[in-house]
């Protein structure tokens, strides 16, 4: 059977550049899982994906012509129902014998097998293997539906019959030509009112030949760079144009370096077909103006790179991604340099514009920004937020750091009706620390404002300063408590308060800052801040809050089992949580722990069935051995390990607990806890009771058992 390697290539109008390598990959991969399901495509084949502005394009090895035919077993009937009491093909199988093409004769030759409890009967037939060009119809069909195509352009295409007309296509853009090659040889497909050919187009300006034919499926990268100028390939182009700006940075020396932003990077190379980079520049007076303003400005509207100096500190240089490559860049580079310069500007004059007013002349303007229609506006909201804040930084700080985070938190919203925010968003907070030291308010308040929204996303630092930490945690909690109390909860992957990330804030500033407070405190202590807009749903919110913390300790490594363990106690302290995860880690470990952790199991089975029996230990109703030889280990192994609790030593206190195995296995082998006599019973249960409390003040041992 022949075997060639497979291309296949739409050629459309420009793509949207952040979906395009989305829209790339999805195009190659289902293209290429069809034609594994089908059988012509072997299951180690290698697929490449290809993706520029004006292409998506896929490259599959060892593609077969025509797959190969395939024996196979169709379940026909019950042997009770397809054959009459003589043997004779009952017209039910005849029936389903003709539904498959075949007849009576096909009787003879059909199987016997066990089915459930009975026999059927068993059709086996070859069915022959699809030719190339139905196969890849379908592929092709298949990988365009699926495409991830955020919003389908409509357009009209003319028809290539032999009656005039016009007929309508739907897809992400107008497609222009569609090539398909198993190694020289076209395959005869269709695909949004295209004939396939060999034939596709390079770059708008720089292409040397047009059209651009392609010799065989393995030259398209090759012939497309050489004759179109264009690199095909979305992963190399990003590479280049990667190399280039590291180059172009190094040129210009002093240690610069572009920024950072790989979404950035995969919009550029989404954007240009022949990467060219060039070296901008812009006049040193906007460097007046915060950084993070610039390079926002750049990045977001202009799609440059700004270059940074070797401590981190914006340059007036930029680099640019042309699409061309003249021989005389000037007229590009000067092109960039007019287009930027009103952009900066514009930053200067929102900054200089905002520093005439004070922080706490704007707080008046946040009561007339609506931050949730049952829970007010945002001047309630920062009326709340300053409660929590207040409340919290009495616990941590006393006075004076509850002072502090009052300022803070009273003026950490206001940076949201400045001219700057309101033209780029994504400085909110940024500038209000800029601002705050602009008034005379010290690093501390303009640290704490500029933070106050840490940890914006998983991995993102947090909070610098202890103020910071409480403002921020008074923001982040006025949000669940205020959500959870009008039942604004998130649902499947809809979260549009970003609950869960201001959950996982939460957690990592308890743990990560060593915070000695208690969740359950914490939470209700926010609740009076809202006066009657919510009711008080704490509880479900505490449950919330321990699901996200045990999704992140599983992430981070732990056993789900382990987690388990040290999560049903609900510890109050968060800090902990680590300390006792390491505890069971070393227990689980001892030859001890299964032992124990069964029978803690069983211990704990015993006191939900007996629930409200049992009594204070009496050592004077002792009546068997093993239950005063369990009361003495207790009293010689259970205040050590009280104490190495007390003390934090976790890990310490379980394995003093080990010390109880072999007298907790006599207790169960030698002693009837359900005992006739009540008293007797009553004082076992408390024993259990006691040795239960002892054994579980780290974790639930119970869910190590197996």
């Amino acid at each position: 059977m022949t075997h060639k390697n497979l291309l296949v290539e739409l050629f459309v109008e420009e793509l949207p550049p952040k979906a395009l390598k989305k829209l790339g990959d999805a195009f190659a991969a289902v293209l290429a899982d069809q034609l594994k399901a089908q059988g012509l495509a072997a299951a180690d084949s290698q697929v490449t994906p290809f993706a520029s502005p004006r292409r998506l394009a896929a490259h599959v090895t060892a593609v077969a012509a025509r797959a190969a035919d395939k024996a196979v077993s169709q379940k026909l009937m019950p042997v009770s129902v397809g054959l009459d009491a003589s043997g004779a093909p009952t017209p039910a199988l005849l029936k389903r014998l003709a539904g498959l093409g075949a007849d009576a004769s096909a009787v003879a030759g059909l199987k016997r097998a066990p089915d459930g409890k009975g026999e059927a009967l068993f059709f086996d037939s070859v069915q022959p293997g699809v030719d190339l060009s139905a196969g890849l119809q379908k592929a092709l069909d298949e990988a365009i539906a699926k495409l991830p195509i955020p919003k389908v352009m409509s357009y009209q295409l003319e028809t290539d019959c032999e009656l005039p007309g016009w007929t309508s296509v739907h897809f992400v853009r107008p497609a222009h030509g569609l090539v398909a090659l198993h190694g020289a040889d076209v395959v005869p497909v269709k695909a949004l009112g295209l004939k396939a050919g060999n034939a596709t187009h390079g770059h708008r300006f720089e292409a040397a030949v047009d059209p651009v034919v392609l010799a065989d499926a393995d030259a398209y990268a090759a012939t497309l760079a050489k004759d179109g100028a264009v690199i095909a390939s979305f992963t190399e182009r990003k590479a280049e144009i990667a190399r280039q700006l590291a180059a172009a940075a190094a040129q210009v020396g002093g240690g610069c370096k572009p920024i950072e932003d790989d979404a950035l990077l995969d919009e550029v190379t989404a954007l240009v077909e022949r990467p060219n980079v060039l070296t901008c520049q812009f006049e040193s007076e906007f460097l007046g103006v915060p950084q993070e303003c610039l390079i926002l400005t750049m990045k977001a509207n202009q799609k440059y790179f700004p270059l940074l100096d070797a401590t981190g500190k914006l340059t007036n240089r930029f680099l640019v991604v042309s699409n061309i490559s003249p021989a005389d860049a000037s007229a590009v580079i000067g092109g960039n340099e007019r287009v930027v310069r009103p952009r900066l500007a514009d930053a200067k004059f929102f900054f200089d514009q905002d520093r005439k007013k004070t922080l706490e002349s704007r707080v008046p303007g946040l009561a007339k920004v609506v931050y949730h229609n049952k829970l007010g506006t945002q001047g309630e909201r920062m009326e709340r937020v300053c409660a929590i804040a207040e409340t919290v930084g009495l616990q941590l700080g006393g006075a004076d750091l509850a002072a502090r985070s009052l300022l803070a938190a009273r003026l950490a919203k206001t940076d949201l009706v400045t001219d700057m925010v309101g033209e780029f968003p994504e400085l909110q907070g940024i500038m209000g620390g800029y601002y705050a030291r602009h008034d005379g308010l010290g690093e501390d308040i303009a640290f704490a404002i500029e933070d106050h929204y840490k940890p914006r996303f998983a991995g993102d630092e947090l909070p610098r300063t202890m103020t910071g930490v409480v403002v921020a945690l008074a923001d982040k909690l006025e949000t669940l408590v205020g959500m959870f109390g009008i039942g604004n909860l998130p649902t499947g992957d809809k979260d549009p308060f970003a609950l869960r990330r201001h959950a996982l804030g939460v957690i990592r500033m308890l743990v990560e800052k060593d915070l000695p407070l208690q969740l359950s405190a914490l939470l209700a202590a926010a609740v009076p801040a809202f006066g009657d807009k919510i009711t008080d749903a704490t509880p479900a919110l505490a449950d919330f809050m321990y699901d996200r913390l045990a999704g992140g300790l599983r992430e981070q490594g732990a056993s789900a089992q382990e987690v388990d363990a040290v999560l049903a106690l609900r510890p109050q302290r968060l800090a902990d949580v680590a300390q006792r995860l390491q505890a069971v880690r070393a227990f689980a470990a001892l030859p001890e722990a299964p032992a124990l952790a069964a029978a803690n199991k069983r211990i704990g089975n015993i006191l939900k069935k007996s629930e409200g029996e049992g009594a204070a230990v009496n050592p004077a109703l002792f009546v068997e051995a093993a239950e005063k030889d369990l009361y003495a280990a207790m009293q010689a192994t259970v205040p050590a390990a009280n104490t190495k609790f007390e003390a934090g030593d976790h890990t310490g206190s379980l394995q003093a607990l080990a010390a109880l195995r072999a007298a907790v296995d006599a207790f169960f082998d030698g002693v009837m806890v359900n005992a006739d006599d009540p008293a007797l019973k009553a004082n076992r249960l408390g024993l259990l009771r006691e040795l239960h409390q002892a054994m579980n003040r780290v974790a639930d041992l119970s869910r190590l058992a197996t």
